[in-house]
């Protein structure tokens, strides 16, 4: 199943989305990161001022003792306070972020004259403003993303209206409607007016091919079938004469059966260039279970100069809505190839359902590379195997402008099986 393509617009807004959440993503990380290189600059600033104050002042005065306050408290300057366990383990210099007794603190260890001095600021009430604002940075930043989302998208849909406007008007187009035009919208930009021009030049130009391929089909429709029907006719009166030497009458009977095939052609290069939409109107309800005994019936000559026998299972009652001469030529002319190719046995017939029309010759069947190589003929449209002046991919492009299915199966050496599906057309 085709994956249905996402629409510009969605496209657009995710992209510029995620654009603006990653610029977001790598302020707010940089940020960050100036606010902790800043943050140890300042407290190994303050903390080593007031450490070298302390020892500036002991040297000084040997009875000068650190006074704690609520916020910093100086360990190891007398036996009376040690530095706390959690504490002795530290290497000098600075550490932030260290918990004590449920307190955020930052410490500055230093070795001095042989004692081991830790200076503690408390920072507690700091870190909570800075975690409030850390949330606020990322809520802004979140809404900020969720509005630009917004915006972008309501902006897509003004651009994008008018080239969904103008896909539109181009979906309204009917192929057969000559003199159809797109209309450029006022609020078109100038790249949807150089997509408008071209496609109108374009649709000029594709009228008059239409036009002509319109005359010549008229032409062929008409002039042809008139010398047609004349050859014909003027063989059946010749024929009636009583006094016809044999090998003119078979020389007229060749001209009676060429012009047939003749006109046969032509009807199925005219429903060719229909739409299969329009052929509904010259379609015919036909029973295909009561047309396969005409048929048969109709080439039975063919297998008169071999040892063949045309054996029928006409099977269920089908009914197919399609013309009933394109029907007689597709069966007729798969049967005829089955003839031609088939030297003794028998070719049977059937019909099944809901309309699959099977014909199994028995001659020496096709390998499955000669199988593949029809197929590949059919699929470019090239030559194929030549059924009494109409070709095989003539009738598969039929079969596939009507919605039919063609195939072919073959053991080697023991003939090939050709099915024709009109189950797109049956009735009802």
């Amino acid at each position: 199943m085709a994956r249905k393509p996402r629409a510009l617009r969605r496209q657009v807004t995710l992209w510029l989305v995620a654009y603006a959440a990653l610029i977001s993503l790598a302020v707010f990380v940089h940020g960050y990161i100036v606010n902790e290189q800043a943050e140890q600059l300042t407290w190994h600033s303050l903390l080593q001022s007031e450490l070298d104050h302390f020892v500036q002042r002991s040297a000084e005065d040997p009875d000068y003792h650190w006074t704690d306050s609520q916020t910093v408290q100086l360990f190891g300057d007398d036996d009376a306070s040690p530095p706390p366990a959690e504490y002795a383990q530290l290497q000098p210099g600075i550490h932030d972020g260290i918990a004590y007794h449920g307190r955020d603190k930052v410490l500055m260890v230093q070795d001095v004259n042989g004692r081991r001095l830790v200076l503690a600021l408390d920072i507690t009430e700091l870190q909570r403003h800075e975690n409030k604002l850390g949330l606020w940075m990322v809520a802004s930043n979140l809404l900020a993303i969720v509005l630009l989302g917004l915006l972008v998208g309501w902006g897509m849909g003004r651009v994008v209206r008018p080239l969904s406007e103008m896909a539109e008007r181009i979906r309204r187009l009917r192929p057969d409607r000559p003199g159809q035009r797109v209309e450029l919208d006022a609020r078109a930009s100038s790249e949807q007016t150089v997509i408008t021009e071209a496609l109108n030049d374009y649709l000029g130009r594709n009228d008059q091919f239409v036009e002509r391929e319109r005359a010549f089909i008229n032409s062929a429709s008409h002039e042809l079938r008139t010398p047609i029907a004349v050859i014909d006719g003027a063989s059946e009166l010749a024929l009636a004469q009583q006094d016809v030497p044999p090998n003119v009458r078979q020389q007229l009977l060749r001209i009676r059966q060429t012009a047939a095939g003749v006109e046969q052609l032509l009807a199925l290069l005219l429903v060719l260039a229909k739409d299969p939409a329009r052929l509904a109107r010259s379609s015919d309800d036909v029973r295909v279970d009561q047309l396969l005994p005409e048929i048969v019936a109709d080439h039975q000559h063919l297998s008169a100069d071999k040892d063949l026998v045309l054996a029928l299972d006409a099977g269920p009652p089908v009914r197919v809505f399609a013309p009933v001469a394109i029907v007689q030529a597709a069966i007729g002319n798969l049967l005829r190839n089955a003839i031609e190719n088939s030297d003794r046995g028998t070719i049977r017939i059937a019909l099944s359902a809901p309309a699959v029309v099977r014909i199994e010759d028995p001659g020496h069947g096709m390998s499955p590379e000669e199988i593949s190589a029809i197929y590949a003929r059919m699929a470019r449209g090239g030559e194929a195997r030549r059924m009494d002046g109409i070709g095989l991919d003539l009738i598969a492009r039929l079969c596939e402008h009507l919605g039919w299915k063609l195939t072919f199966e073959s053991v080697e050496g023991s003939g090939t099986v050709a099915s024709l599906d009109l189950s797109s057309s049956v009735s009802g």
